[in-house]
């Protein structure tokens, strides 16, 4: 799911999410003996995930601060990743963070070690979609957020995407395009309210959730009618800072369009020199399977390396390495650099896959069983 809209960036993120670094006006405060004072040194807070990880917060008291912050115990510099969201934490690291704002000087170094012996293999975080209320319900809001509004999102798509209650035409709140169901199930739903209108999901854990290396899968079933693109991906936190596609995608899931035979599935990655078909696979499904069917959509994600699978992580079917990018000029490894965010989404039209046709039935639906991540 190319994401070529960057100028839409900073609307997206929910309020008090990121940290903004302060801008303009003013002079630099001052301590009674002249000196420039100096911002508030972070706090580092973790909350439980699962079998012994942890989600990292880093806060400061000075407002319109930024946060920089490291995780193999160097000193953070302006240059070290920006704090945008809670972290996973499921290795033995140590995180080092400092603030800085406009006019006032840097904090002092803020140091939390973490040592978690956690085995390979372990389930650290996952969201199972559970849902006991007896009625269809809200994706949980302390990990996943909407992008909304049309526009084309940078690749001629024709959809809508309407945020949980949105009420505005063409979203109606009769007819949510994303809620958990009393089956237990994440629906991600396409729907053509009028001739030629067009809505659905985009849902994103940005601002909420993020991580670093791991192995995350979904299992998921998607629908097969012409015009249809179903997601599962991810894109690097410090997409506001770089920009996209400098930030990196990876794309877990992605399947267009009517059923094939064989039917498949695409894993690619995106950065700086790749932003085509370039590092894209196809995965072909084999004894009459097809993506209607019920599958586990995964990537191994470790340092200089990526690997995708369906449905047996101990087969994947491609993996990319920076040796990959060696035949694409000015192509550059964005992979290694922080933490990313998921998101899920079914697109409508666009110059992949094409439009709708008369064939097309809705509304279709993506369903979510879950959402993992296991140690590497």
């Amino acid at each position: 799911m190319i994401y070529l809209l960057c100028s839409r960036i900073s609307a997206f993120f929910l309020a008090g999410a990121l940290i903004f670094a302060g801008c303009g006006g003013g002079g630099a405060s001052t301590t009674s003996s002249g000196s420039a004072q100096q911002a508030s040194t972070p706090v580092i807070s973790s909350t439980s995930a699962q079998n012994g990880a942890k989600i990292v917060t880093l806060t400061t008291s000075t407002s319109g601060a930024t946060i920089y912050y490291t995780l193999d115990g160097s000193a953070p510099t302006t240059s070290s990743q920006v704090y945008t969201a809670p972290f996973l934490v499921a290795s033995n690291v140590t995180v080092n963070a400092i603030a800085t704002a406009s006019g006032e000087a840097t904090s002092a170094v803020a140091s939390q070690a973490f040592s978690l012996s956690i085995p390979s293999g372990t389930l650290v975080w996952s969201d199972e979609f559970n849902n006991s209320s007896g009625a269809n319900a809200q994706p949980d809001p302390q990990v996943w957020a909407f992008d909304a509004g049309g526009g084309g999102w940078g690749n001629g798509e024709l959809e809508t995407y309407c945020a949980w209650n949105a009420s505005a035409a063409p979203c109606s709140t009769a007819s949510p395009n994303a809620y958990v169901g009393k089956d237990g199930y994440l629906h991600v739903v396409a729907q053509q309210p009028s001739a030629g209108v067009y809505t659905s999901g985009r849902l994103k854990t940005q601002g909420l959730f993020s991580f670093q290396y791991g192995r995350v899968e979904v299992r998921a079933q998607v629908p097969e009618e012409q015009g249809l693109w179903p997601a599962f991906w991810l894109l690097g936190n410090n997409v506001a800072k770089v920009n996209w596609p400098a930030c990196g995608e990876m794309d877990v899931l992605e399947r267009v369009n009517a059923a094939t035979n064989p039917d498949w599935n695409k894993g690619s990655i995106h950065g700086t020199g790749f932003t085509g078909t370039d590092l894209g696979t196809i995965y072909n499904f084999t004894n009459g399977q097809t993506a209607a069917g019920w599958h586990t959509y995964g990537m191994i994600w470790s340092k200089d390396k990526i690997s995708y699978y369906i449905d047996d992580p101990a087969n994947p079917y491609v993996t990319y390495t920076p040796s990959s990018l060696s035949s694409l000029s000015g192509a550059v490894w964005p992979f290694n650099a922080g933490a990313n965010y998921i998101l899920i989404n079914l697109a409508v039209g666009g110059a992949w896959p094409g439009s709708p046709n008369s064939s097309t039935v809705f509304p279709a639906q993506m369903l979510v069983d879950y959402v993992r991540v296991y140690t590497n």
